[in-house]
């Protein structure tokens, strides 16, 4: 006889699935990240990524890249490029209109004022281009003052180092600025005179004039024009010497005006007296009447222009050899 205790030992095991291999992928132990070489700062590019750096000229070709082709034309300067520069200075600045114009309103006001105040009769013995001289005595002052302030200008601002670095050749410099004065201011003055000239032959033609000559008018127009231009630049070169507007311009007052001053007391001694008039003969104003041939006692004004030409040039060599010894 079976007790409840055996028959629930005896009870049937219900059977158990077999056990097969393992669905899915087998796992793995986890391994190790790998170890990455390390990162280079970030203001350096990685070596695969460097480009080579040419180290010939703009136009060579290197690994990766053409021949580079500058798009800005480059060629050597010359003196047309200096006189561009200093034409385009010289007409963008106040100064040059300012005397220019102080200057063509007093050769042209006195000339046509002393030309409508005077009668036919007062031309018996004068030429009728007279007029144009007594605007010319003030008028040259403006022409002076304008030569020296075209360099010593760019000496007070400090653009004559811009300049001198922009164009290395000093000479080159000045030449072009003398060049490019000189033709304004010839041409400037010489118009003034002939307009005053024919101005007055046209107011005084009847028949007590006297009608001047061709050397006369010629002397009165472009022998002026020249002597009062020459002026002009031998106070460029008088700025270069001394690089300095107020005695430069100062030093040429002295040269225009006392050989005209002088002479007066020094032919109150008869050592002197020679000596005197030698120095009123070469005198601005005197060469200025010599030119309109104010009196038939005095030359043809030529002379005085050969010699303060001479003294130009003399006055541009200094100023060429201390441009380039000195510094800036």
């Amino acid at each position: 006889m079976t007790t409840p205790y055996q028959h629930q030992s005896q009870a049937p095991v219900p059977p158990q699935a077999p056990q097969g291999p393992p669905q899915g992928p087998p796992q793995t132990a986890p391994q190790a990240a790998p170890q990455m070489p390390p990162q280079a700062p970030h203001h350096h590019a990685p070596q695969a990524y460097q480009q080579p750096v040419p180290s010939g000229p703009p136009s060579q070709s290197y690994a990766g890249m053409g021949p580079y082709t500058s798009p800005i034309p480059v060629r050597r300067t010359h003196l047309g490029n200096a006189l561009a520069s200093e034409w385009t200075k010289i007409k963008s600045v106040r100064s040059t209109i300012w005397t220019l114009g102080v200057m063509v309103a007093l050769v042209l006001g006195i000339g046509l004022l002393v030309s409508a105040t005077t009668n036919d009769a007062d031309y018996r013995t004068l030429p009728t281009t007279l007029p144009g001289f007594f605007g010319t005595l003030l008028g040259q002052l403006c022409i002076v003052t304008l030569g020296v302030l075209v360099i010593t200008s760019e000496y007070g601002t400090g653009m004559i180092r811009t300049t001198l670095t922009a164009s290395p050749q000093r000479s080159r410099v000045l030449t072009a600025k003398a060049l490019v004065f000189f033709a304004l201011s010839f041409t400037t003055t010489t118009v003034s005179l002939a307009l005053v000239a024919y101005a007055s032959m046209g107011m005084h033609s009847g028949p007590e004039v006297t009608e001047p000559t061709s050397d006369q008018i010629l002397g009165a127009t472009v022998g002026a024009g020249l002597y009062v231009s020459l002026l002009g630049l031998l106070s460029l070169a008088v700025g270069a010497i001394l690089r300095h507007s107020a005695g430069a311009i100062t030093t040429m007052l002295g040269v225009v005006l006392l050989p005209a001053i002088l002479p007066a007391f020094l032919m109150m001694s008869d050592s002197l007296r020679d000596l005197g008039k030698k120095m009123l003969e070469y005198s601005s104003p005197q060469s200025l009447a010599s030119l309109f041939r104010i009196d038939e006692g005095l030359n043809s004004g030529w002379p005085q222009l050969s010699a303060l030409a001479v003294i130009t040039a003399a006055a541009m060599i200094a100023a060429y050899a201390l441009l380039e010894k000195r510094d800036v």
